[in-house]
């Protein structure tokens, strides 16, 4: 059964995300401040409209992917805002990465409009999102849950139900810092060995079958030419952004510092993405933290 979707952030993760709801048939409208992502969107099959505010009205479910806490609150709220356009009933999804308390503030608006909503951020990469296989970690009702489930389930494999509203930012706030953390250790091992004589792809091998195994060693390996189709086999460009790591780290930093929680760790690796990006690097994929050293001081 087809569903109508206006999807609002058609980046590199909301692009195919959406995209895999259109081959799924359904009639999904895209939206994005960039006219060159709508026009891949509409090239894929997609649905365009000059008139968002029409588009929402008439839509059954509301998706956003957006880059941070400001673009949603105003994304959602306000005169011009999703919730004044759309009609009650109708469900709304965010799929972002922003803070806890962001999140509950949109979703407590919603709820007042009797908008079931929830945040339901991704995990999974450019290459989940294109593969359908993200895993969502959702927070707000059990009812708002069952009802995105079938769009939720063409986009991911993996859902879990966090908790109340803003309970999924918090899953995925303490996953990316703990991605973080992994990528600087993995890069910091893959180039201890390189030094000492290793080829980058045999200790990589090696470690991913031993104790020091992680998805970053496995999937998204950080060192030019050990694996092929990611970020740092086609010069750090696409997948997620320094800027964007270093925004989520920096999400972490709140959440820790509101709850009295000690991330020594995630605190260093804030310290080392910020000198990443003030370097040239924002635009990078994460990944390119592999190259912080050899970035003169």
């Amino acid at each position: 059964m087809s569903t109508n979707i206006v999807f609002i952030g058609l980046g590199n993760m909301g692009l195919p995300m959406a995209q895999n709801l259109v081959r799924a048939g359904h009639a999904v409208t895209g939206f994005d401040l960039l006219p060159a992502s709508v026009q891949q969107f509409a090239d894929g099959g997609g649905l365009v409209s000059d008139d968002q505010a029409a588009a929402i009205q008439a839509a059954d479910i509301v998706i956003t992917m957006l880059p941070a806490s400001r673009h949603v609150l105003g994304a959602y709220l306000g005169d011009a805002g999703i919730l004044a356009q759309a009609r009650p009933g109708t469900l709304l999804i965010d799929c972002s990465t922003i803070s806890t308390e962001a999140a509950r503030q949109v979703g407590r608006a919603a709820e007042e409009k009797g908008m079931p909503m929830l945040d339901a951020p991704v995990s999974g990469g450019t290459a989940g999102a294109t593969n359908g296989t993200l895993t969502f970690m959702v927070g707000g009702e059990e009812s708002a849950l069952a009802a995105a489930r079938p769009c939720l389930e063409i986009m991911g494999k993996a859902i879990f139900h966090a908790g109340g509203s803003g309970c999924g930012q918090t899953v995925k706030i303490c996953n990316n810092m703990l991605l973080g953390i992994l990528m600087i250790g993995t890069s910091e091992a893959i180039r201890l060995g390189v030094a000492n004589g290793l080829d980058a792809k045999v200790v990589s091998d090696v470690m991913a079958k031993s104790s020091g195994r992680n998805w970053t060693l496995e999937v998204y390996n950080p060192c030019p030419g050990v694996a092929e189709n990611v970020p740092a086999s086609r010069g750090y460009t696409g997948g997620f952004g320094v800027d964007l790591m270093l925004k989520d780290l920096g999400l972490a930093m709140e959440s820790a510092e509101a709850s009295g929680a000690s991330i020594p760790l995630g605190a260093l690796a804030r310290t080392l993405y910020d000198m990443h990006s003030k370097a040239g690097s924002g635009g990078l994929d994460f990944s390119s933290i592999y190259r912080l050293q050899d970035t003169p001081a």
